[in-house]
């Protein structure tokens, strides 16, 4: 009996953490403590969203559609970085900032994602072809070689028998450099996702180290930086996606991608189960001791 209840108060707890999904992700009267982004980003809402300003130091947004909101750490992430790249390099023209979330989150026309105020769509830096900063021509994508052709509205490379460069473009990869170290350096932020082109993050990256960068500052923003498996390569922009932060996952905030060891450590809701334990109760509950000879894996497979 003893073992039924640990295993059943182990089973609730379990039902615990997952509370936020079994009710929708949504807030509701029965629900009062869902606030915040709710949900994965792919599936859930938003409350007590703040709005981003049409434009700010270092930045504009690309279109007035309604759908920039976000949370708190979002919208201040992305300005704080905006500022601090104009600032490091003054005369350059301002990060466009494409789509966030609606007002109250949900599906978001075009995204897949975006639907918890988790999610912010920023334009490339671009340089014409010989270093002058030039305003991002929207969304079209750069090239292995960091150059983008904009009447085709995709990439090519530069041949010499081109006879207008002015068509093409290329990545300024130093801002967009700047651009990422204030992301994964932001006390606002907590980085979860940087999704871009694996070529784009190579060129980046090869920068970085170049330049003398830290190297452990270059290893978190390697690891943040991910080519999505699951829709296009996004070589037109970089994807920034923020963590659940600690208070977040009180209130309904989940998934979206690994947390990361860097970021600041999660509430723990319900302590690590004991494996021998476990085993003990499951060989106790199942029939002929069926659970003899085998364990638990381990605390986080069986979470």
């Amino acid at each position: 009996m003893r073992s039924r209840a640990l295993l059943t108060l182990f089973l609730l707890a379990l039902v615990a953490l997952s509370c936020a999904a079994c009710v929708g992700a949504s807030p509701t009267p029965l629900a009062p403590a869902l606030r915040g982004s709710i949900g994965v980003p792919h599936h859930g809402v938003i409350t007590d969203a703040v709005e981003l300003p049409r434009q700010g130091e270092g930045y504009r947004l690309l279109r007035s559609n309604g759908v920039r909101w976000g949370t708190a750490g979002l919208v201040a992430a992305v300005q704080r970085a905006a500022a601090e790249v104009a600032r490091a390099r003054p005369g350059g023209e301002p990060l466009l900032v494409g789509d966030l979330s609606a007002r109250y989150g949900g599906a978001a026309r075009g995204h897949r994602s975006h639907r918890t105020g988790r999610d912010a769509d920023l334009l490339l830096y671009a340089l014409t072809p010989d270093g002058r900063p030039v305003r991002s021509p929207g969304f079209i994508d750069f090239g292995p070689d960091g150059l983008a052709r904009i009447a085709g509205g995709g990439a090519a490379p530069m041949s010499s028998a081109s006879s207008d460069a002015d068509e093409y473009v290329r990545l300024d990869v130093e801002r967009e450099w700047l651009l990422v170290k204030s992301l994964v350096r932001s006390p606002d932020a907590h980085v979860q996702w940087l999704f871009v082109a694996r070529w784009l993050e190579a060129l980046i990256i090869e920068y970085a180290r170049a330049l003398g960068e830290d190297p452990e500052l270059v290893w978190v923003a390697e690891s943040v930086l991910l080519q999505p498996g699951d829709s296009t390569a996004h070589a037109d922009h970089l994807h920034l996606r923020v963590a659940c932060t600690p208070d977040a996952f009180l209130s309904g905030c989940l998934g979206g991608g690994p947390y990361w060891p860097w970021l600041p450590a999660v509430p723990q809701l319900v302590p690590p189960p004991d494996v021998d334990l476990a085993a003990a109760i499951l060989d106790d509950l199942l029939p002929g001791g069926a659970a003899a000879g085998s364990r638990v894996a381990a605390p986080d497979s069986a979470l």
